[in-house]
């Protein structure tokens, strides 16, 4: 395969505007160069707002642009190799993720190179993912970030007292209630996890150990999608009505971006706008109410 040449790209940018629909044939982006994946970059962004999203063309450019910056992907997941929590290849797909909404969210009008634009979302996926693997269960963030600050402070007061603290103690070291120190402690419980396999007992008249595993219930795949749809519905009935109207068409009857431009008068690229913006205070919202 050969990569276009900086000539090439100079002339397919010419004609980009006339020919939204054609756009180069490249059949191993990753092999692409640093320096002609920026120049194709802007390229393909361009077509990727005018294109009509669910088209060829469109997945096209998109899968093109996601394989082409696969570099930054790995880039930045060599931050977090010593880490100690996840393999090489579960970090990179994890960055991938990252790499992929920061693709579907930039815009050429920024005026930022997409290099920059993009490693954070890739190093913030890598990060949260860190975050929620190293815990045994789900804890929200705030409970997370006091299990360390309580760890701090019985290390700081164990010191002092020669023994561990009591609740009150760390209560008034750390200027919080009794009740936020226990819910705290409970949190850190959390962290770690035993296995269902350590046995507990054995079975009266027989020899056979019974573990955790065997007294433990199954947990309901759809409980946590209940949980979320719980948590949406007020958050839905909080916005008004054409952004619920515009929710409604593109999740609930799956619409295209241009189809729900052309439902309401709107051009693709303003639909993707308000979807981006929409999409991002839910996520908000959902998060503050975990």
């Amino acid at each position: 395969m050969s990569i276009p040449t900086e000539t090439t790209i100079t002339n397919v940018t010419a004609h980009a505007a006339a020919r939204a629909s054609e756009l180069p044939q490249i059949d191993d982006p990753w092999k692409v160069a640093p320096k002609d994946a920026r120049a194709l970059g802007a390229l393909f962004f361009e077509q990727l707002q005018v294109l009509e999203e669910g088209t060829y063309e469109y997945q096209y450019a998109r899968n093109t642009l996601i394989e082409m910056n696969l570099s930054l992907v790995h880039f930045a997941a060599k931050r977090f190799r010593n880490r100690g929590s996840g393999e090489m290849e579960d970090i990179v797909q994890v960055g991938t993720i990252g790499l992929i909404k920061a693709i579907d969210r930039f815009e050429l009008s920024r005026e930022v190179e997409f290099t920059s634009f993009a490693i954070p979302y890739i190093v913030g996926e890598i990060k949260r993912f860190f975050r929620d693997s190293t815990w045994a269960v789900h804890v929200p963030r705030r409970l997370q970030e006091l299990r360390v600050t309580l760890a701090k402070a019985k290390e700081d007061l164990n010191g002092r007292l020669d023994r561990d603290p009591t609740v009150a103690e760390l209560a008034a070291h750390l200027e919080l209630s009794e009740e936020e120190v226990i819910e705290g402690l409970i949190a850190s419980n959390g962290y770690t996890a035993g296995s269902l396999d350590l046995p507990i007992g054995t079975e009266q008249n027989s020899a056979e150990t019974i573990t955790y595993g065997d007294i433990k219930g199954d947990l309901d795949p759809a409980m946590e999608l209940v949980e979320d749809l719980q948590t949406l519905a007020p958050l839905l009935e909080d916005l008004d009505d054409r952004d619920r109207e515009i929710v409604a068409m593109r999740f609930g009857q799956e619409m295209t971006q241009a189809q729900i431009g052309e439902r309401l008068g709107l051009s693709q690229m303003h639909v993707s706008r308000l979807l981006n913006r929409l999409l991002t205070q839910l996520r908000k919202n959902m998060l503050a109410e975990h």
